[in-house]
Order: C-alpha cells, then sequence, then structure tokens
C-alpha cells in the first residue's frame, strides 16, 4: 500500500509540469496565432500623384519622420504633421502643431475634426482623399500571414486542460497528512467553478473573442490559492474571495477603458482619488514588518498602495493625438512625486521601487527620449545614496545581501532557508504541505517564490514564473495592432510593473537583490495584491484590438 501511496505521489508531480507546459504553450500560441491579418483599415489617396497610403492602424501619426506611421516625404509637412485617428463614430484628424496647419475639404482644422469617405486632406502640399480600401483593392499589397492558416487550440479545452492541472495539483496538496482534505477539495471545486463561470460569461454574454490570456492568470491564481492553502486553509479562503474580487475588476476594468474619451475624463479625479488613498494610508495606516502600508477595517487589511498602481497607470497613459499636441509631463511628474514619496514616508521602499521604474517606462514610452531615462536611473542612483545618508537605519535592512550565511539567523535567516530548502526539494517537489519553509514567516507572501521551488520543485516553479514573464510577449505582439497609444502604454507598463515586481520577489528570495517584501504575481498571498494583479492585467487585455466588438469565429 505504501508502494502505491509513493507511487501515485511520484506521477501527480511529474504530471504536473507537463500539464503547465501545455498551458502555458498551447496558451500563448493560441494567442498569437488568432491575430488579426495585417491589413489596411482605410487608404489615403494622393489627388496629385495618385500614391497610395494604407492606413493600418486605429491612431496614426502623419509626417516627414520616418517614425511617423504615415511618412509624407515633402519639405512642406512637418515631422510631426497631425494624427489621423479612428474612434466608434467616425474617423478624426487632428493636427499637432504643424507649421502650415490641416485643412479638410479647405477649411483649416481646429481640434478634432471628423473625417468622411471622399474628404480631402490637405497636409502641407499634399491633399489626400481617404478612400475606401474596397476602392483601392488593385493597389493593395496584402500582407498574408501564414498564422492565419494555423490552427490555435479552442479555449475551452484549454480551460479543461487547466481544470485538470489544478484538480492534479489538488489531489498532491491532499496526499499531504498536514492538509485538511476537505477544505483543500472544497476551495479547489470553488475556485473551478468561478472559473469557469468567469468563461461563460466572457464568452457567451461579452462575446470577447479569446480568452487565453484569462485561462493562464486562472492556472497561475489557482497555483498560488492551493500552495496557501497548504500552510492556512482560512487565508486560502481569503485569498479565493479576493481573487474572485480582481475577475470582477478585471471585467469592470475592460468596460472601463472601452472607449479612451472616457478614460481621458476621469484621469483627473482618479489621479486625486490616488492621492487621497495614499493621504489615509498615511493618517490611519498600521505598520506592519516595518512599513506603514496597512488599513485595517474590522478583520480585514488592505493595502492602498497596490490599487494606486493601476491609477498611476490610468494617469500617465494618452492617447496618440493628445501625445503629440504636447509633450508636457510635469502633472504625471507631479503625481509621480506625491505617490513615490508618499511611499518613502511609509517606509514602503519596495513598492517606491516599482512606481519609480514604473513612471520611467510611461516617461520614455511617451517622449521617446532615451536621454530623459538615463537621467531617471541617474536621478534614482542619487535618491539611494540621500536616502542612506539621512536614514541609516535603512541601510541595516540590507546588510545580508550577499552574505546570508554569514547573518543565517538574524537578517538573513529568511533567505538562508529559502535558499536551503529550495535545493531540498528537487525537481519535482516534496509535495504541497509537506515543505519545511511554510513555517518560516511570510513564506507565502515574500517568500513564494521558495516555496514553489520545495513543494513543487523546480521544473514546476520555472515553468511557473515563464508564464508570468510570456506577459510581457502577450503585449509585445498585441501592442503593435492596439487600437490607441493609450492601451500601447497602459499594457507595456503593465507588464514591465509586474515582470519587475516578480524580479524583485525571486531575486530578493534567492539573496541576488536584497529582499523588499514585495509580492509574486498571481502566487503570494494578499487580497489587495490580488485583486491588484487583476488589475493590471486588465490592461494587456485590453490592448488587444480583438477584446472590443469582435465576434469569435
Amino acid at each position: 500500500m505504501s508502494f502505491i501511496f509513493n507511487f501515485a505521489d511520484i506521477s501527480v508531480r511529474i504530471i504536473l509540469p507537463i500539464l503547465a507546459v501545455i498551458i502555458v504553450y498551447e496558451g500563448y500560441v493560441s494567442i498569437r496565432h488568432r491575430r488579426r491579418e495585417k491589413r489596411p483599415l482605410i487608404m489615403l489617396a494622393d489627388v496629385d500623384s495618385n500614391n497610395i497610403y494604407p492606413v493600418y492602424y486605429w491612431e496614426n501619426s502623419i509626417g516627414r519622420r520616418k517614425s511617423s506611421d504615415i511618412q509624407i516625404k515633402d519639405m512642406t509637412v512637418s515631422r510631426e504633421h497631425a494624427v489621423l485617428f479612428r474612434r466608434e463614430k467616425a474617423w478624426f484628424i487632428s493636427d499637432t502643431g504643424s507649421k502650415s496647419g490641416v485643412y479638410l475639404n479647405g477649411k483649416l482644422v481646429r481640434g478634432s475634426v471628423p473625417v468622411y469617405v471622399n474628404a480631402v486632406l490637405s497636409i502641407g502640399s499634399k491633399n489626400l482623399m481617404l478612400k475606401r480600401v474596397s476602392d483601392c483593392i488593385n493597389d493593395i499589397s496584402s500582407d498574408s500571414s501564414a498564422e492565419k492558416n494555423k490552427k490555435a487550440v479552442h479555449p475551452f479545452l484549454l480551460m479543461l486542460t487547466v481544470s485538470l492541472f489544478l484538480l492534479f495539483l489538488t489531489i498532491d496538496a491532499s496526499l499531504s497528512d498536514n492538509i485538511n482534505k476537505k477544505d483543500i477539495f472544497i476551495i479547489f471545486g470553488i475556485f473551478v467553478g468561478i472559473s469557469w463561470l468567469f468563461y461563460i460569461i466572457s464568452t457567451f454574454v461579452f462575446k470577447r473573442a479569446t480568452f487565453e490570456l484569462e485561462s493562464i492568470a486562472l492556472m497561475l491564481t489557482g497555483v498560488g490559492i492551493i500552495i496557501i492553502a497548504g500552510t492556512n486553509t482560512r487565508q486560502a479562503y481569503v485569498q479565493l474571495i479576493a481573487g474572485s474580487i480582481g475577475i470582477i475588476c478585471y471585467c469592470c476594468l475592460i468596460k472601463f477603458m472601452e472607449k479612451t474619451d472616457v478614460v481621458a475624463k476621469y484621469r483627473f479625479s482618479i489621479s486625486i482619488l490616488a492621492i487621497l488613498l495614499l493621504a489615509i494610508n498615511l493618517i490611519f495606516g498600521d505598520v506592519k514588518n516595518g512599513a506603514q502600508n496597512w488599513i485595517e477595517i474590522g478583520s480585514i487589511s488592505v493595502q492602498p498602495s497596490e490599487f494606486v498602481k493601476i491609477a498611476f497607470i490610468f494617469v500617465g497613459t494618452s492617447t496618440l493625438n493628445q501625445l503629440q499636441k504636447s509633450k508636457n509631463l510635469t502633472g504625471f511628474i507631479l503625481f509621480s512625486l506625491i505617490c513615490i514619496g508618499a511611499l518613502c514616508l511609509m517606509g514602503d521602499f519596495g513598492t517606491a521601487c516599482i512606481f519609480y521604474v514604473t513612471f520611467l517606462l510611461i516617461s520614455f514610452m511617451r517622449s521617446g527620449s532615451i536621454t530623459a531615462f538615463i537621467l531617471g536611473i541617474a536621478a534614482a542612483v542619487i535618491g539611494v545614496i540621500v536616502i542612506l545618508n539621512f536614514k541609516p537605519y535603512i541601510a541595516t535592512r540590507f546588510e545580508a545581501w550577499g552574505h546570508v550565511w554569514e547573518y543565517a539567523q538574524t537578517s538573513g535567516y529568511q533567505q538562508a532557508n529559502v535558499l536551503t530548502y529550495s535545493a531540498s526539494g528537487g525537481l519535482f517537489g516534496v509535495g504541497i504541505g509537506n515543505g519545511e519553509l511554510r513555517y518560516i514567516f511570510a513564506a507565502t507572501s515574500d517568500l513564494a517564490f521558495g516555496v514553489m521551488c520545495e513543494e513543487l520543485g523546480v521544473v514546476l516553479a520555472i515553468i511557473i514564473v515563464c508564464a508570468i514573464a510570456g506577459l510581457a510577449l502577450y503585449t509585445r505582439g498585441s501592442i503593435l495592432r492596439s487600437r490607441s497609444t493609450f492601451y500601447s502604454i497602459s499594457a507595456c507598463t503593465a507588464a514591465g510593473l509586474l515582470l519587475f515586481q516578480a524580479a524583485l520577489n525571486i531575486f530578493g528570495a534567492t539573496d541576488i537583490l536584497p529582499l523588499t517584501g514585495v509580492t509574486l504575481p498571481f502566487i503570494s498571498q494578499g487580497g489587495s495584491s490580488i485583486i491588484s494583479v487583476w488589475g493590471l492585467l486588465s490592461f494587456m487585455k485590453a490592448s488587444d484590438e480583438r477584446t472590443y466588438g469582435v465576434k469569435r469565429k
């Protein structure tokens, strides 16, 4: 009997990485294969020369620069002359500070003006007529991508695989004598039920064209919940509830971002709300683990800075026509200083670091200035030096960095245990609930990567990290054809934020970087964190042009 039990236990741990690879590979490959073939949305025809300018994107810069979406090599055209962009009702043209102006049917354009088929745009000495693609079909060089002929896995099958993976993960947990078998299967049943309800609503109510991104996120969230259940089933239920709230927020945010004009209208209100949250945190926040970043509401603890991450991206992004009219970052810089300054006053330097990197990403994408990016990094280095000089006690928090074995019983205790027990997990782990690292403080939050390595094995832990890193690849593919620079900037920033946060958690726990106490996205225990992560994921989903108004075929 013991032999059969051990064989089943080992078999489950070997099957889990195989299923995880299938989910991650098929999920991201399917996302790539389901992309729209690159083809013009509308055409601009030169009235005088009959040259054709295909318009591929929802927002197109027009100018003399090589980087312009529609480059017009004419000295009468400014380097950044105008933006032609599509909204729900029509196409619009907006002058972006050109010298000669933009004329629509002979009238000077002021602000954003709708442009209809057969209208003539005068840009410099060029007269361009807006035409339907069908009117210029013979002039189009079709980009027939082979991707459209490749078959992508159906989201239903992918969801079945995710459910099967979580079932095997639950079985692995149930084999431990340290876990309540009834609770673990209840948690599994509730989460899988919520996941399928999410799939049904997304597919049949919202008519979303894809569900691969959500499937991968559900797999990661499920892993986190079940790992937490191996240590504390009560906290697993809390994480389950928070994850469900996160999914609801995800759906609401995607709906909110459907119209960029609406988002622009509320950006100022969002910034004020974010500042108020941080102010409340500063006044009424409780200090935990050296940082005043928690608000206690009865028996519930909330971390406002996690929600401010979402607001931070909303405030920093903009549409192409607004960016080219003015690249003034003053308002966003002021907002960033307030947020980062508040976090430093709270003593939450890990989150402050994440916000600063996010600020650099947004600033670079808005301005395109490498010089400004380098200056930003230099300012950060100077800021760290100043903080360490005026707040020398902070340096003591990092005294164990790179020397954990010398401080194994004091400030390096957590990292030393992570390195020890991660190695003891081997390739396929000791099983959920059987690890020793779970007894160490903050095991399922700050040290989540270590717990994964010990209980699930290094193989599965690396696959899970690759799934998180794959968000950057998903974003890179989707932003190229997104409907607006608002979606492009927000998606890139959200992906960059999650990757940097994951790097801080993983490298901090393994002593490559100082331990900052930030969470591992999707996996770490923390209700505010999991809600925030799903909120950030909505930016990536919104950047996919198929998210809005595309029916599943």
